[in-house]
């Protein structure tokens, strides 16, 4: 929903990171006693983006795109006995349009799923207010109960990760501290020393090109997800298997992860999905990855991907869905994911991926930077270099062939 009211200044946002860049990292406010507490913590986000897309005006407006944003969240997280609990999370933002399309034709892409009736936005919607996470949680020997704004997180993969219906990660995405939260209702009912049921609860709503997420403020009961997953271990191993209904479409699927002969870990998700149309077929959606960490710090992981639903040649692609639009699928039947991560010192990090399409030979080289300033802020180097044949009018050729270069420096400061 839209707000007259000014929500956010871009000078604002930079005198605050420069002001609190010089001072200690802490919680701003912490209180405790007994058995209740409150706290309240920080973060702060800057980013300068360069983009450079293909030459494609069917696709692209804009070449090149430059710009900086900011994004700032507030973290509540109240206690008010040993079992009842209270956590909200504000984001206030601000990206430009530029950014937010990244130079495409379409201007705005639709948010996470979830209710409009929480966000503000201003200044054509390049400022926004919203609530990211609001949610009361009862939590007892045999049963953890969550209620409202939350992020449900079913993923076992790393890179892919099939299984994790709402609002999941792309392959490329290096830092997910916070994952979006969504609309729902969560139970885990510990029914032995080592296994645990899972019952969710999702609201869905109706697209609303009108609203400022593109979503509706009120649920629509036939876009609801329910589902149930049960998991134990056995020796080394989480296995687990799941069951439930998203919009109607039925799915039934397994994850499990563990380490064979205490040197190589093993991760794998995936589902048998059941269309409730019935035009569409039947597919499978599985991950299987594999990974290990030297005592070096150097960690390999490789994942190779099969996406039932993906096209098993170029020509089955489509002009819409090769835009960046980070809700959409892959493209394609097939991909492999290779990556590595190593400390080069105490105070630099690097994580480095390629994103390969089997099917028509695209990829993605992504590099990823971490070095500590401080015990509470950092600065980030990000590049994402996708190659690929290049599209000829409105012909695909290929799926990362048709995106932009892009170099992002970051700064984050933790509060």
């Amino acid at each position: 929903m839209k707000s007259s009211t000014k929500l956010f200044s871009p000078r604002l946002l930079l005198a605050l990171l420069i002001l609190i860049g010089y001072q200690p990292g802490y919680a701003f406010y912490s209180w405790q006693e007994e058995d209740k507490s409150l706290e309240l913590r920080g973060l702060l986000r800057a980013f300068a983006t360069t983009i450079q897309n293909p030459d494609n005006a069917l696709l692209y407006d804009n070449t090149q795109v430059k710009g900086i944003a900011g994004v700032a969240r507030l973290i509540v997280d109240v206690n008010l006995n040993h079992q009842l609990s209270f956590e909200a999370q504000a984001v206030q933002s601000y990206i430009p349009t530029k950014l937010q399309s990244r130079g495409t034709k379409i201007k705005r892409f639709p948010d996470i799923e979830r209710s409009d009736s929480l966000n503000l936005s201003r200044d054509n919607h390049q400022a926004r207010l919203f609530l990211d996470r609001l949610n009361m949680q009862y939590q007892s020997e045999q049963l953890n109960l969550k209620i409202g704004r939350q992020p449900i997180n079913l993923a076992a993969s790393n890179y892919f990760t099939p299984n994790d219906f709402f609002a999941p990660f792309a392959a490329q995405t290096f830092y997910r501290a916070y994952k979006p939260g969504v609309d729902a209702i969560r139970a885990d009912i510990l029914i032995g020393e080592l296994s645990q049921v899972s019952l969710i609860g999702v609201l869905g709503y109706e697209f609303d090109p009108r609203a400022d997420t593109f979503w509706s403020n009120n649920p629509d009961w036939d876009k609801n997800a329910y589902i149930a997953r049960a998991s134990t271990v056995f020796q080394d191993f989480e296995i687990a298997i799941l069951a439930g209904s998203i919009k109607r479409d039925k799915i039934i699927g397994l994850d499990f992860q563990g380490e064979l002969f205490d040197w190589l870990g093993v991760r794998a998700e995936g589902h048998y999905f059941m269309p409730n149309q019935s035009n569409q077929d039947n597919t499978i959606e599985f991950a299987l990855g594999i990974e290990h960490r030297w005592e070096n710090t150097l960690t390999l992981r490789f994942e190779q991907f099969y996406h039932g639903k993906g096209a098993e040649n170029t020509k089955d692609y489509n002009l819409v869905s090769l835009l960046p639009n980070p809700d959409s699928t892959y493209l394609a039947r097939h991909y492999s994911a290779f990556g590595a991560s190593y400390e080069m010192t105490p105070l630099l990090n690097t994580d480095a991926l390629v994103l390969y399409n089997w099917v028509d030979q695209s990829r993605i080289i992504a590099f990823n930077a971490v070095y500590s300033l401080s015990d509470e802020s950092e600065l980030v180097f990000n590049l994402n270099v996708p190659m690929g044949e290049r599209a000829e009018g409105p012909r695909i050729e290929s799926e990362f062939g048709g995106q932009g270069k892009s170099i992002t420096l970051e700064w984050r400061q933790y509060f």
